[in-house]
């Protein structure tokens, strides 16, 4: 079985399907896990028009894709790209413990509730600028 999917994967359509159902894939999955973390329900909020939900569910997802944009660049398999997108998941997750730690005055979760688009727009740029620091150690 792994033979013909090797083989469908060395075609460049073949390549784009499969990298493209690694990353539908990996958003569903994480998404998921960050959405039981949060105290708020990311989608409920964003329904509702809360921009700051909108922003830091935004940055999660650029920074879980970007950590596979360096994944595929590097020219690693799609079996190593799953791998470095669970990497890159697991260090983007202990970014947003640290930084529900590293800022004890208010919680991070209830101002997003809250929509408080400042501490969203951190979220957001602490994860896509994490992504970055995540892919360039991809090798």
């Amino acid at each position: 079985m792994q033979d013909q999917i090797d083989n469908l994967l060395n075609h460049p359509l073949g390549a784009l399907l499969g990298y493209f159902a690694v990353a539908i894939l990996g958003l569903v999955i994480f998404l998921s896990i960050f959405e039981m973390v949060t105290k708020y329900n990311c989608w409920e909020e964003i329904r509702k028009g809360n921009v700051a939900a909108a922003m830091a569910t935004g940055g999660k997802i650029f920074g879980i894709c970007n950590v596979l944009r360096f994944s595929i660049e590097s020219g690693a398999s799609i079996y190593d790209t799953m791998k470095w997108a669970v990497v890159g998941f697991l260090l983007l997750l202990v970014a947003y413990f640290l930084f529900q730690f590293l800022t004890p005055v208010f919680s991070i979760d209830d101002e997003i509730g809250k929509d408080n688009r400042a501490v969203g727009l951190i979220a957001m740029l602490i994860s896509i600028s994490l992504s970055y620091v995540i892919g360039a150690a991809i090798l």
